[in-house]
C-alpha cells in the first residue's frame, strides 16, 4: 500500500518526482512516532490540529498549555491535557473514531513533526489520538518565536463569526502576517486506503505575504507555495478535495483567526504574471473565503517578535549567477 493517496500522487507525477518518493517512504513516513518526535510533542507550549466538520470542510486550531500538556505514552499514543471550550472549531467537532492532523512546531527553534491520525477518545479533560502516520518537516520558512508570558484567560470571551467578506479587524491581522497554518483533508470522509486523512500544515512569508482581494462582499486570498519536500500532502489533499481550514495567529495578544475556504491551485502557466509578487514560488494558492471565526485571548501565550526566516533572503536575491 502506497504512503501517498492519490491527489498526492498526481501532484508528484506532474513535477516527475513519484517514483522517487514512492521508493524512499518507507524511510521517512511510519506508523508510530519515533522517539526524537515524542521528545518534541511532550515539551510542546502549542499544538497545532485539524479536522472536519459534518460538512466535509476542514478547519485547522491551535491549543496551548504549560509544556507536558502533550504527552506520547507511546510510539502510537498521544494525549492531550485541555480544557473542551465550546467555541474551539474543531474540538467541537471531534468524536472517538473521526480524522485529525497534528503538527507540532517550535516556533524558537523551528523543529516540526507531522502526524495523522485517529481519535481515541474525547472528553471535558483530555484527547487521545492514535496514530496512524507520523513525519518530519524540515525547518524551512519558519518566523522563529519565543514563548514569553502565559496567560489563562479567567473569562471565556465571546467568538464572533465573520461571512465572507472578513471586517477590518480579521483583514489587519491577515495583511501584517508572517504565519499561517492550514488544514486539509483527502475526502469529505477520509478512508484507511494508503495515505488518506486530514492534515494541518504551516505556511511561512515575510510580512504581508498573502495578497488579499475584496469585492462584492467576498474575500479571496492568494499566497505562495515555496519549494519543499515535495510530498504534496496539502496541495495532493486539495487536488482531491478543494476546501481548506486556515488559522491565523495574533501572537501579541492570542487572538486566534479561523477561516473555511474553497481552494484552487494556480501553476505558472495559470498565471505567470501572478508570480511576480513572491519570487522563488512554484505554485500559489487562491482561497475564497466562506466563512470565519474570531476568537478573542484563545490562546494562552504570548510571544517575542520574530526572527526571520533565513529561507526568504535568498529567494529575494534569485539563483546565483552563472559561472565565467
Amino acid at each position: 500500500m502506497s504512503a501517498f493517496h492519490a491527489g498526492e500522487q498526481a501532484l508528484q507525477e506532474r513535477v516527475g518526482v513519484r517514483e522517487r518518493l514512492e521508493r524512499g517512504a518507507a524511510s521517512f513516513m511510519r506508523e508510530h512516532m519515533p522517539e526524537q518526535h515524542r521528545e518534541l510533542f511532550n515539551k510542546l507550549p502549542t499544538l497545532l490540529l485539524g479536522a472536519l466538520d459534518a460538512q466535509g470542510q476542514p478547519w485547522a486550531t491551535m491549543l496551548g498549555g504549560a509544556p507536558g500538556f502533550v504527552s506520547t505514552p507511546d510510539a502510537r499514543q498521544m494525549r492531550i491535557e485541555l480544557v473542551r471550550r465550546s467555541d474551539d472549531p474543531v474540538l467541537q467537532q471531534l468524536q472517538s473514531g473521526a480524522a485529525i492532523g497534528v503538527l507540532g512546531l517550535e516556533p524558537h527553534t523551528r523543529r516540526r513533526n507531522r502526524m495523522n491520525g485517529r481519535v481515541g477518545f474525547i472528553d471535558e479533560g483530555g484527547l487521545g489520538i492514535e496514530v496512524r502516520q507520523s513525519f518530519g518537516n524540515c525547518p524551512k520558512y519558519i518566523q522563529a518565536r519565543e514563548p514569553r508570558a502565559f496567560q489563562v484567560p479567567t473569562v471565556q470571551v465571546t467568538a464572533q463569526a465573520l461571512g465572507p467578506g472578513l471586517d477590518d479587524k480579521a483583514l489587519a491581522l491577515i495583511l501584517r502576517g508572517d504565519t499561517l497554518f492550514i488544514a486539509s483533508a483527502s475526502a469529505p470522509r477520509p478512508g484507511n486506503e494508503g495515505g488518506e486523512g486530514v492534515d494541518v500544515s504551516h505556511r511561512g512569508g515575510e510580512p504581508g505575504f498573502v495578497q488579499v482581494e475584496q469585492t462584492h462582499g467576498e474575500t479571496v486570498l492568494t499566497l505562495p507555495d515555496y519549494p519543499g519536500n515535495q510530498f504534496f500532502n496539502t496541495l495532493g489533499n486539495l487536488n482531491a478535495h478543494p476546501l481548506a481550514g486556515l488559522l491565523f495567529v495574533d501572537y501579541a495578544s492570542g487572538d486566534l483567526l479561523h477561516l473555511a475556504a474553497r481552494a484552487e491551485i494556480l501553476w505558472p502557466q495559470d498565471a505567470p504574471f501572478a508570480f511576480h509578487r513572491w519570487p522563488g514560488a512554484q505554485r500559489l494558492l487562491r482561497l475564497r473565503v466562506s466563512a470565519g471565526l474570531w476568537r478573542p485571548a484563545a490562546l494562552p501565550w504570548r510571544w517575542s517578535e520574530a526572527q526571520p526566516a533565513p529561507q526568504f533572503q535568498l529567494l529575494r536575491a534569485g539563483p546565483p549567477s552563472p559561472g565565467p
